[in-house]
């Protein structure tokens, strides 16, 4: 792919798909770095490429079409996508937890980042499908850092990005109530809703919703306009959208028409 930033739109959206078709997926700041052009110009040039149907994105970039649904990175892929943004995400996150709240984390990176801020934190229960999430709290008491959080982890069978999932973490889940969801997306849609390329990870976000007293989804502003295989929630059913400030404007308009409310993390 060559280094050229006064490339037109047509230019560069024939050698992006080039590169999809070639290698299978594309990578946004890969693009930027090679085409010499900004990151909001590349996600523009992947969403008129999504709308022709000749790819569809992904967290961080793009894939085939005929894989992008099913696509599902692994946890150490998607914790280098976005790690910034995550880290403010989780930081505004844990202000809306209370001492004693009995609050359950999805699988995920962004829910990753949040679990350190939230080991200070007094009397808390968690409960939690992921493996690394549940690592952060089990080290700080090795460590004796924190205050002691009573972890719930619920079992299941484990998925790329170390999620538990499946009837056993279902059924935990089912019997259990808490006061706060912090819930990882693969994808946020005004079509699509909430959405997870992993069919049983699906359905055990779904028995987390049912369970929770308010629905707190954190996915950094890349997750907007991104489908995966299967639809969980519809958007009307999160309280809260905790985001990063590289959301724009416009879409943010759109969230809020959908959620009840948008929260914009102060970049660091």
């Amino acid at each position: 792919m060559t280094d050229n930033s006064n490339l037109l739109a047509e230019q560069r959206r024939s050698l992006i798909l080039e590169e999809v078709r070639r290698h299978g997926g594309v990578r946004v700041n890969e693009l930027t770095r090679r085409l010499g052009v900004s990151d909001m110009t590349i996600r523009r040039d992947l969403d008129a490429l999504a709308r022709a149907g000749v790819l569809e994105k992904v967290h961080g970039g793009a894939v085939a079409a005929d894989t992008a649904r099913t696509h599902e990175p692994g946890f150490e892929a998607k914790s280098a996508l976005e790690p910034s943004a995550k880290e403010e995400i989780a930081r505004v996150a844990a202000a809306l937890v209370a001492p004693g709240s009995a609050v359950a984390l999805s699988g995920g990176t962004t829910t990753y980042a949040l679990a350190r801020y939230l080991i200070g934190i007094e009397e808390l229960t968690v409960v939690t499908n992921s493996v690394p999430v549940s690592d952060v709290f089990e080290q700080a008491r090795r460590r004796g850092d924190g205050a002691g959080a009573t972890v719930v982890l619920t079992g299941g069978v484990r998925t790329p990005s170390d999620s538990l999932v499946g009837p056993v973490a279902d059924r935990t889940i089912r019997s259990l109530r808490f006061d706060l969801l912090f819930l990882g997306v693969h994808g946020l849609s005004p079509r699509a809703g909430l959405s997870t390329p992993n069919i049983a990870e699906a359905e055990t976000n779904r028995q987390f919703v049912e369970s929770a007293g308010r629905v707190v989804v954190v996915a950094d502003h890349t997750k907007w306009g991104v489908v995966g295989l299967s639809t969980f929630a519809e958007l009307a059913e999160a309280d809260t959208w905790v985001t990063d400030a590289g959301l724009p404007a416009d879409v943010a308009r759109a969230a809020r028409e959908q959620l009840r409310e948008v929260v914009v993390a102060p970049a660091g």
